[in-house]
């Protein structure tokens, strides 16, 4: 079946539109736009050129997909932003090419992208990500599959938020937030496990029960962190799966890691794993 167009709508020649799309009225779909079966743009959406959109999506009015990078970095160099399939983006959504030539802006596969999102430059969403209303993405986040945002949160610039995390509304994520956990709090903490979540993916009595025992012999009292750190990536080999990806996402960390609870000695020693104790990075 065709793609149905509506006769107010504008379509580049140049852009290329799958099986039974539909193109609701006064879109604008620009340059070298590729859209996916199925896939249905509501009225007043704008794909801009170098913009691919998977198949089975939905994109409600007002938004705006493949815009100039908002950063003083940008040159006019060719980027991209790639959605991938059966993702909802509802009103006022902006998704920003990346910054860099050849570079992407990348949302994953089933996504669920609410009003007045934004998505910045270089962002990376994975799969199954659920982001409330009015949450800011700036340049360079990468999200992993399915975390859930509260409404109205910012997340700062190349801040990495693991998978199965769930981030509390209203709040500033400025550090790096490890797999499988809640943040909440100003300044942000972790204050406990994603249970919901976990249960709801399927993850057994037994493996909720390591994760957890896992972050408590982590943030033990009587050794730092970054003894506890140490000793466990020493041993790391002999983790299941869970943990280890635990342990890989804080040696990818640049920005430091969201620590639990309020307490000092934490953000002081935070302050040295900023530095480099974890993975020999420091800060952007």
């Amino acid at each position: 079946m065709s793609p149905l167009i509506h006769p107010t709508a504008i379509i580049s020649p140049s852009a290329e539109l799958g099986k039974e799309v539909q193109v609701g009225p006064y879109c604008v779909v620009e340059g070298r736009a590729s859209i996916g079966d199925r896939t249905v743009l509501n009225a007043f959406v704008s794909v801009h050129d170098c913009v691919s959109i998977g198949k089975d999506c939905r994109v409600y009015e007002y938004t705006s997909v493949g815009g100039d990078p908002q950063d003083h970095g940008y040159k006019g160099e060719e980027s991209w932003v790639r959605i991938g399939d059966g993702n909802i983006i509802r009103e006022n959504v902006t998704i920003n090419r990346a910054t860099g030539e050849g570079c992407e802006t990348v949302v994953g596969d089933h996504c669920f992208i609410m009003d007045g999102v934004h998505l910045a430059h270089n962002v990376r969403l994975g799969s199954h990500v659920t982001i409330a209303n009015k949450v800011g993405l700036s340049g360079f986040v990468s999200v992993d599959d399915y975390t859930v945002f509260g409404g109205m949160s910012g997340v700062h610039q190349f801040v990495r938020i693991g998978s199965y995390c769930m981030i509390g509304g209203l709040y500033r994520v400025t550090r790096d937030v490890p797999p499988y956990t809640l943040a909440a709090g100003e300044p942000l903490r972790l204050t406990g496990l994603n249970t919901v979540g976990l249960r709801r993916a399927n993850f057994s009595a037994e493996v909720r029960r390591g994760i957890h025992a896992f972050y408590r012999e982590l943030y033990a009292k009587g050794r730092t962190f970054r003894q506890s750190l140490e000793d466990a990536l020493s041993k790391k080999s002999s983790y299941g799966p869970e943990i280890r990806h635990i342990l890989e996402f804080y040696e990818g960390t640049k920005r430091g890691i969201t620590f639990w609870g309020r307490s000092r000695d934490a953000d002081e020693e935070q302050g040295e794993i900023s530095r480099g104790a974890v993975g020999g990075t420091s800060a952007p």
